[in-house]
């Protein structure tokens, strides 16, 4: 693993990206209003997006800097799995808990499990063996053991059914640059849902649908697969 921009730091928030891009598209809004409160977020890529049908790695890793410095992130770094091949082994997962030891992140959000791109139910599933191999005090990773307090999922390229939604109105204009930082992907031809030009205006009627369910006008949607306690004097 190495640091494409800041220091690795203990972290608030750190979402997993299978490749670059994933990040800003998925939970870009609430990344930022993390920042713009003072939290310190992350992005952890897990492959360099080498086997993506538009740019190379060294393009794509660029525009993750400029993106980051737009999502006010403490850290992004790269983890160097192989595109195409994220899966729960235990080599990945030993990689990955060496990373959640070093940045400490108290909350993860990683891609959904439903997802029907391999790379990123993979992400889900390795997430999970890598977060209690964090945890552990005898197990064989380097550094000292990490418990992640609260798992949540984003959106990808699968619906989810969203229990937990953020209020992102005000910084969708951040969001937005940010995702138009990975220039390589969002320009060209259309590959994929979310390989396409029009990404930003297919996820904003995304945003605006979880914002009507929320009472607000747009949100960013994630998914918790654990009851999350909620003090009822806060509701």
């Amino acid at each position: 693993m190495y640091t494409t921009y800041g220091t690795p730091q203990s972290l608030d928030w750190l979402v997993l990206a299978p490749h670059p891009d994933d990040a800003e598209i998925g939970s870009g809004g609430t990344l930022l209003r993390l920042a713009r409160a003072g939290k310190a977020t992350g992005i952890l890529e897990l492959t360099r997006g080498e086997g993506g049908t538009q740019g190379d790695a060294a393009t794509r890793e660029a525009e993750c800097v400029v993106a980051a410095a737009i999502l006010g992130l403490r850290w992004r770094g790269q983890l160097g799995l192989p595109d195409g091949g994220l899966m729960d082994t235990p080599d990945q997962a030993r990689a990955l808990a060496e990373a959640l030891r070093l940045v400490r992140p108290r909350v993860l959000v990683v891609p959904h499990y439903r997802d029907r791109h391999p790379d990123h139910f993979g992400a889900y599933h390795l997430s999970k063996r890598a977060v209690h191999l964090a945890s552990l005090a005898k197990a064989d990773v380097p550094g000292s053991p990490h418990r992640v307090s609260r798992i949540l999922m984003y959106q990808g390229n699968a619906d989810i059914a969203a229990n937990v939604l953020v209020d992102v109105e005000a910084v969708l204009d951040g969001w937005e640059r940010a995702i138009a930082a990975h220039v390589s992907q969002f320009s060209g031809a259309t590959i994929s849902e979310t390989v396409a030009p029009d990404v930003v205006e297919r996820r904003r009627a995304r945003l605006m649908y979880w914002g009507t369910l929320g009472r607000r006008r747009s949100c960013e949607g994630f998914e918790s697969d654990e009851p999350m306690l909620l003090e009822p004097e806060s509701l």
